[in-house]
């Protein structure tokens, strides 16, 4: 599995012009899984993204966590964080999960959050998303779990 992590000031998901999550201060998460990840992997992500020193204390080092923060999460799923553009033109997309048992996972990954954290919203699977977001810093960070 892999995320990609941003940490932000604001951001929001649309699908057909409609808002479906939003948040103010915290992390937005594009959540990609790739053929033969498992259960596990989304729980000890889930606890990683929740849990990991990005935010600044009061002096401005990077030392808390947006569960110390009290920061919201936005979490959109996004199968292209496994496109591989080594060879050709266009991106391979063949590591990537199957869409079918991707959702199952993500699913997954979006409740171990939610025990942990307070204010989780998320973008809708399989769909075209258009996302915003007000970039922290910038703070941006690629953590993957085999």
């Amino acid at each position: 599995m892999r995320l990609l992590v941003q940490r932000v000031k604001s951001a929001h998901v649309d699908v057909q012009d409609k808002t479906i999550g939003k948040i103010d201060r915290g992390l937005l998460v594009f959540f990609g899984a790739k053929e033969g990840d498992v259960d596990n992997s989304a729980v000890w992500l889930a606890d990683k993204v929740c849990n990991l020193r990005i935010f600044s204390d009061d002096e401005d080092k990077m030392n808390l966590s947006l569960l110390d923060v009290g920061g919201e999460i936005l979490i959109v799923s996004q199968f292209t964080l496994y496109g591989n553009c080594e060879k050709g033109r266009r991106p391979s997309f063949v590591d990537a999960m199957k869409p079918e048992k991707s959702e199952k996972l993500y699913e997954l990954f979006i409740q171990e959050v939610k025990k942990k954290c307070e204010r989780v919203e998320v973008g809708q699977f399989g769909a075209d998303m258009r996302v915003h977001l007000v970039n922290d810093g910038p703070v941006t960070l690629l953590i993957e779990k085999q």
